[in-house]
């Protein structure tokens, strides 16, 4: 069964799914692009382990504390997707890549625009960090979030702002 929690973040409230087996699915922002309904989440349950480990996480991340997540995921979506949302969480902390690059490592160069559609379908935000995907000429092309939250993320992973 799908279950949900609430946590606070420098952004908000983030929403927090966990699937059948107790790995994290989701993570939404309030407002966000592309979230499910609500009913989509399951029912609310702020005791399972995983909410516990992927919350204590974050705040680290938010703290400064630590640069990486190890929450144990389950990314949903097509083998394309699943690919590309893969390669996300391979791009070093306070670092960016642009879609294009993504497409290249992929072994697909021409196929920057479905890497970008797929970045933008990403479930799991922050955790596999679709904002640190940029465009061929460094601009912030679309987030999710909003651009507004990807140049703040930027901004902090770079240590030019603090929340």
């Amino acid at each position: 069964m799908i279950r949900h929690t609430v946590t606070d973040s420098p952004y908000g409230p983030l929403t927090l799914v966990a699937d059948e087996d107790g790995a994290l699915c989701g993570l939404y922002m309030a407002a966000q692009r592309h979230r499910p309904a609500e009913e989509a989440f399951g029912p609310r349950d702020d005791t399972l382990p995983v909410f516990a480990e992927a919350a204590e996480q974050l705040s680290a991340y938010f703290a400064g504390e630590s640069k990486e997540f190890t929450v144990r995921l389950a990314l949903r979506g097509t083998p394309f997707q699943r690919r590309v949302w893969e390669q996300l969480t391979l791009i070093p902390y306070g670092e960016t890549r642009t879609y294009g690059r993504l497409a290249e490592a992929l072994g697909s160069p021409g196929a920057s625009r479905a890497v970008g559609l797929a970045n933008g379908r990403n479930p799991i935000g922050i955790i596999v960090p679709c904002h640190r995907v940029i465009g061929s000429d460094g601009s912030l092309t679309g987030y999710g979030g909003g651009v507004d939250r990807k140049q703040r993320l930027l901004d902090f992973e770079r240590g030019t702002a603090l929340f």
